[in-house]
């Protein structure tokens, strides 16, 4: 009886350790992470963040849509933050825009976060992609890619009162306050950026491509991948010696 006692709680001790050191597949990843394992196995202190496509709110997309999930990218931002072992974050842009408040919330983390963070607009940033591009601390943008300043827009019923013309101006100043507050550019220049009508044909806004986002103060610099990592590179050094101090 001793004997079968202490089989069995081997047993139980063989398939804790292996639960313990079991990998999680590339498809759990991406369920619970929104994000795929990355092919090489190496040792890094940066955090790459990706936000692409459609940024989904409260509400579920169609699966037609390629997405990413706030709820994927919060945890991921507050691990830089928490983690003693991640020294930055290096957020790579490509997305089209979309829910205002999740793409706020996660401007408003990644602006907060006390060690160095660098972006990089690559392909597009529009919409609520630019005050998500304008949060880290320094900013690129590809020669090639492209942004899109704009009224906010409003999908579903829309009740024809003055109260609701208000709460749409509240919501277009907490998009232009936070460009203001974390890129080099006046709040003036944003709203006429974002009223201009020769732009585009069916609507009200203005397309800005690579070193015009840059010129006007939106975005810090034109790079790359390259540039863009060497400058992350170079923020964590200067945050290690104060941290050392």
């Amino acid at each position: 009886m001793i004997e079968n006692d202490k089989v069995i709680n081997d047993m139980e001790d063989s398939k804790e350790g292996d639960d313990e050191n079991k990998e999680v597949s590339p498809k759990e990843n991406v369920t619970n992470f929104g994000m795929p394992l990355s092919p090489f196995n190496f040792d890094t202190d940066i955090q790459y963040v990706s936000i692409i496509g459609h940024i989904e709110g409260h509400n579920i997309l169609p699966s037609q849509n390629k997405t990413t999930k706030y709820e994927h990218i919060i945890p991921q931002l507050i691990a830089v933050e928490e983690n003693p072992k991640i020294k930055g974050l290096f957020v790579i842009l490509n997305t089209v825009g979309g829910d205002v408040e999740a793409g706020l919330a996660i401007s408003e983390l990644i602006a907060t976060i006390s060690k160095p963070t660098v972006s990089i607009v690559l392909g597009g940033g529009h919409s609520i992609g630019v005050p998500l591009a304008t949060s880290s601390d320094y900013s690129f943008i590809a020669e090639t890619a492209s942004m899109t300043l704009h009224p906010i827009r409003y999908n579903g019923l829309v009740i024809g009162a003055e109260q609701t013309y208000k709460y749409f101006r509240k919501m277009q100043d907490r998009i232009i306050n936070f460009i203001v507050r974390t890129a080099k550019i006046d709040k003036q220049i944003i709203v006429d950026l974002m009223n201009e009508t020769d732009e585009i044909a069916n609507d009200v806004g203005t397309i800005l491509i690579g070193k015009e986002a840059v010129d006007i103060g939106l975005i810090n610099e034109i790079g790359g991948l390259s540039q863009a990592l060497t400058k992350l590179k170079s923020l964590i050094e200067v945050y290690k010696e104060k941290e050392n101090k």
